[in-house]
């Protein structure tokens, strides 16, 4: 089993996440596009985001960082500690011709690929932090980038009664052959189909909305959840008191009410603005 510090810094002890970005980014399309820039757009507005930096932690497939500058993000730095979700982000701005200034780094939120000194009027990490295998850390090490009088934009999971199954099946899934995962990822999927329909939702329609959830991909999220190793969480009021210790002050906060957490657990989001005389 991997020790804290190889979870930290050895992309190989992570689940393949560059290989499922890679697959979903072909289906990136202008709707999707939209989709990423209306989720961005819910947590921090276009005049906020007009004329700043723009830091990506966590790039995955790119397409926040696409949104971000379509968004009129002067630069966009993307990072991650994966080289094919690089590759797929360098591919995604290209292909789409994103306008404005950006560069897509190999390097992790421990082991920046930045100046020291680099500082960025938005900092952003989706889903990401908490996948790092030391989370408060990654988060103090996020908190660091940003300028004195910027914003943290992050999404975290929160913390249920089956989190601590939930990452005994993430380390037993990244554990397993490719060939050997699949029967775990269409139970799961039948599961996840049984409870759309205890919702009295259609199953078909449910998934064909999905990529109105920031662009994303229902299935590709289903794998995503299943492999998602390393894994931690945090209840929502754990993160606002240990982003303002830091001197961030929350402006905004989504998804908050925690789930029991026995099909998976939610991304909570939150804003928090820094350089405010009230904060900390």
């Amino acid at each position: 089993m991997p020790n804290d510090e190889s979870l930290k810094v050895d992309v190989a002890t992570h689940f393949e996440f560059g290989e499922n970005w890679a697959a979903f980014s072909g289906s990136i399309n202008e709707a999707r596009i939209r989709e990423a820039e209306l989720g961005i757009t819910n947590l921090i507005s276009t005049g906020e985001l007009a004329g700043r930096s723009f830091l990506d932690i966590g790039c995955g497939s790119g397409i926040h960082s696409l949104a971000a500058l379509n968004l009129g993000a002067e630069s966009v730095t993307a990072i991650d500690i994966d080289p094919a979700s690089v590759a797929t982000s360098k591919h995604t701005l290209e292909k789409f011709s994103a306008t404005g200034k950006f560069r897509c780094l190999v390097g992790s939120v421990f082991d920046s690929p930045l100046d020291d000194d680099e500082r960025f009027d938005i900092v952003y990490s989706w889903g990401v932090l908490h996948h790092t295998g030391s989370m408060w850390e990654a988060i103090e090490n996020a908190i660091d980038r940003v300028t004195p009088d910027g914003k943290l934009v992050i999404a975290i999971y929160l913390k249920t009664p089956f989190c601590r199954f939930w990452k005994a099946e993430k380390r037993f899934f990244k554990s397993l052959p490719k060939l050997l995962r699949w029967p775990i990822v269409w139970l799961y999927s039948a599961l996840c189909f049984i409870r759309i329909l205890a919702k009295g939702e259609n199953p078909i329609s449910h998934i064909a909305e999905y990529e109105k959830h920031r662009g994303m991909s229902w299935y590709r999220d289903r794998i995503d959840w299943l492999g998602g190793y390393p894994y931690e969480s945090a209840s929502s009021e754990e993160i606002v008191n240990f982003v303002k210790r830091h001197g961030g002050e929350l402006e905004k906060a989504v998804g908050t009410t925690p789930s029991i957490g026995l099909l998976g657990s939610g991304c909570a989001e939150y804003v928090f603005e820094f350089g405010r005389a009230d904060a900390g």
